[in-house]
């Protein structure tokens, strides 16, 4: 993915918003424009709630939200300006949005949740193990964390990502190849594997265990978070407690969630217990395991090109509004 096609896919996402994409904000905005997808379980708590629009309406700040089939479009719409912060995407995806030349800054990171993502095979498949993979067409969402959970396992087995035929798919159009039997294997994520595991007879290979931690990661555009740093703050505060919340109240939180991601409450109390929603500040530290990361994706010639992941923003609890 190179620069042009990062800034151009946000075209063919806007035409699929219902509430619609307007360009860059103003410089103090009293509008906040959310992006998230439907893995985005913290904002989509506060959306449901209407706590965040509650904390921010005492700023004199109200919110659009639009919602988004995947990671890479979401950050796609924040590089160019068209949404101002982004519910959580995978720890992979701020990698290639720097690579594509993007000005974002990272707001807050969920602890690791290794076991909320994995590679699946069917239950009579022949292949007991990453290492049989070879030769084999895998179904995963490029640049998702599944994407790297994917190059972690295959390097655990002494494979490259050469030695599979990668299908770059949706989730959805993932699951239904691999349930037509169109791919051999299908690298995901929760609550796509808590989904496929309860509705069909399915196998993990692997998970994030040891090999690839998944982080979540909320980023603001750059403009935007040196404009309403205030703003910022609440959100972050928000997203800790609906963190907390959803992990004391999982019953709760799968009766709200049930509805929005169209799944069973027992699939989203699966879901959502192999999560940990535990909100932080993003520490320097956090860009050694984002480096790791690229390097991967750079070595296995996914990532166009080498990057160093602590030249990006981070955005913390003290900063200020940058002067005019």
């Amino acid at each position: 993915m190179d620069r042009r096609n990062f800034s151009m896919g946000l075209a063919a996402v806007a035409l699929t918003l219902s509430s619609g994409l307007t360009g860059p904000a103003a410089a103090d905005p009293t509008t906040v424009r959310i992006g998230f997808q439907k893995s985005s379980t913290l904002i989509n708590v506060l959306k449901a709630n209407g706590e965040l629009e509650k904390a921010l309406s005492e700023l004199g700040v109200s919110i659009t939200w639009s919602e988004f089939p995947s990671g890479l479009p979401l950050l796609e719409a924040l590089n160019v300006g068209a949404i101002d912060i982004s519910g959580d995407v995978a720890d992979t995806v701020p990698i290639f949005a720097q690579a594509a030349g993007a000005k974002l800054t990272y707001l807050a990171t969920e602890a690791p949740s290794p076991l909320a993502q994995a590679l699946l095979v069917k239950s009579d498949s022949p292949i007991k193990s990453v290492a049989e993979l070879k030769g084999k067409k895998v179904a995963v969402a490029k640049a998702a964390g599944s994407h790297y959970l994917l190059i972690a396992a295959l390097t655990k087995a002494g494979l490259k990502f050469k030695d599979i035929e990668p299908a770059y798919l949706t989730p959805a159009d993932g699951r239904a190849a691999f349930e037509k039997g169109a791919v051999d294997a299908w690298a995901t994520w929760d609550p796509f594997v808590s989904a496929v595991q309860k509705q069909s007879s399915v196998r993990i290979l692997a998970d994030g265990t040891g090999i690839a931690d998944y982080r979540r990661y909320y980023l603001a555009s750059s403009p935007f978070a040196a404009a309403r740093p205030d703003v910022l703050k609440v959100v972050f505060a928000k997203l800790k407690e609906s963190g907390e919340w959803t992990k004391k109240n999982p019953e709760a939180a799968a009766k709200l969630l049930a509805p929005v991601w169209g799944l069973d409450p027992a699939i989203v109390t699966a879901a959502n217990a192999h999560r940990s929603y535990e909100v932080k500040t993003v520490a320097a530290e956090n860009f050694t395991d984002q480096q790791k990361i690229a390097d991967a994706f750079f070595a296995e010639g996914v990532l166009p090109k080498a990057i160093k992941a602590s030249e990006a923003e981070i955005w913390t609890p003290d900063k200020k509004a940058a002067a005019n």
